[in-house]
């Protein structure tokens, strides 16, 4: 059987026993407390009906005792059953609890039913091309590695909404004062608080038993894989809406890059430029007044480019910009300006008996927002025209 279907049998036992528990501890209590009530009985037809009562209490209570020990030995056989499952065939992610896997499955289908989605089951039809004549090892297209919340500020937080409170860059700084004498008043905190509110994205993709029988290697694990895949996406598209936000710039040529850098951003923030392909294409040939190339190679920096010695992130025209051929980028601190505020991510594996298949869903619940509008500039460049 498989390990989600015994985790979540595993769990209504467990429930039925502490159910079983309560009411058995109720029965003893009520017991022990007639028992207790006879002393003070005065006639012996009150007596009796004590006595009944207590009788009845008792019959209850071993059926009960009964039932108690037939499910803890029930759970202790289904416990070594989800072992066994879980040798056999470790799921991915194993250490996430069982009782989450739940709650993940009866909230998608809970979405599922309310936005009357119809299920397209990723067929065999659909998945031949994953179904070989002969053993092939499966070739991945390659996919756009770049996170984009390793560039922002991540907040963990547990409720769906709330206030985040950002103390802003001030760039103050102390005075220096005589022996003995007051300690003079510094320059005051600026703290702004950012609200903000939790959105939940969530779906699944049904796999027919039929592709995960036929194929030669895990198609459930290319499917999951395509999942977490579409999970980075969402979440870079969420953070790139935030970064271009911020205070519209427009510039021309060299110069005006260089004076993003040396004279609108303060010190104070450690400046990167996240740009879309096609200024990275206008600038990757482009050479300064000492005739070095201006996006010059680093190893140091995850993107291995850097522009006036500062770090280069590359995104696609759309996702930074609007559409194809956008000269634009963020210039500024992506950790000071966006913060993302992470409530929740799971994933989880079940079948379905009405599809002949598995379910393999996701869900993620995240929000970004601005935290700090001085840490860039969303900028708009223009090539300086030669002779001009």
């Amino acid at each position: 059987m498989n390990p989600v279907l015994i985790g979540a049998k595993l769990n209504l036992k467990r429930n039925s026993l502490q159910g079983k528990e309560e009411e058995l501890n109720m029965f003893l209590k009520k017991r022990d407390e007639l028992a207790a009530s006879i002393e003070d009985v005065e006639s012996e037809e009150d007596l009796d009906v004590i006595e009944k009562e207590i009788n009845k209490l008792e019959e209850e209570i071993k059926e009960l005792d009964e039932q108690k020990s037939n499910l803890e030995d029930e759970i202790k056989e289904l416990e070594s059953e989800l072992e066994q499952s879980n040798r056999k065939s470790p799921a991915k992610g194993a250490k996430r609890s069982m009782t989450t896997q739940i709650e993940t499955r009866e909230a998608i289908n809970e979405y599922v039913r309310t936005k009357g989605q119809t299920r397209a089951v990723f067929t065999s039809v659909e998945g031949g091309a994953l179904i070989p004549e002969e053993l092939l090892t499966p070739q991945q297209a390659p996919e756009d590695t770049i996170d984009l919340s390793k560039l922002v500020n991540i907040a963990k937080v547990n409720s769906g909404a709330g206030k985040y409170p950002v103390i802003k860059k001030s760039g103050s700084k102390m005075v220096s004062v005589a022996e003995l004498q007051a300690n003079p008043e510094l320059a005051k905190p600026t703290i702004v608080e950012v609200p903000y509110d939790i959105e939940t994205y969530r779906g699944y993709i049904p796999v027919s038993q039929e592709v995960i029988d036929d194929a030669d290697y895990d198609v459930t694990g290319l499917i999951a894989d395509e999942i977490a895949d579409q999970e980075l996406n969402t979440k870079n598209a969420a953070i790139a809406a935030v970064l271009k936000t911020a205070t519209p710039k427009a510039v021309t040529g060299l110069d005006g890059l260089k004076s993003v850098f040396n004279k609108d951003l303060k010190k104070v923030y450690n400046a990167k430029a996240v740009i879309s392909s096609s200024l990275y294409n206008a600038l990757d040939t482009l050479k300064d007044k000492d005739g070095r190339y201006l996006l010059q190679t680093d190893i140091t920096v995850a993107s291995g480019k850097k522009l006036f010695g500062r770090e280069v992130v590359v995104l696609d025209d759309d996702v930074i910009g609007t559409v194809d051929g956008n000269l634009v980028a963020f210039i500024g601190d992506p950790k000071a300006f966006a913060t993302l505020f992470d409530r929740k991510r799971a994933s989880v594996k079940w079948v379905d008996d009405s599809v002949y298949g598995q379910l393999l869903a996701g869900f993620v619940r995240f929000d970004v927002e601005k935290t700090d509008s001085d840490a860039g500039f969303y900028v708009t460049y223009t090539p300086e025209v030669e002779g001009a």
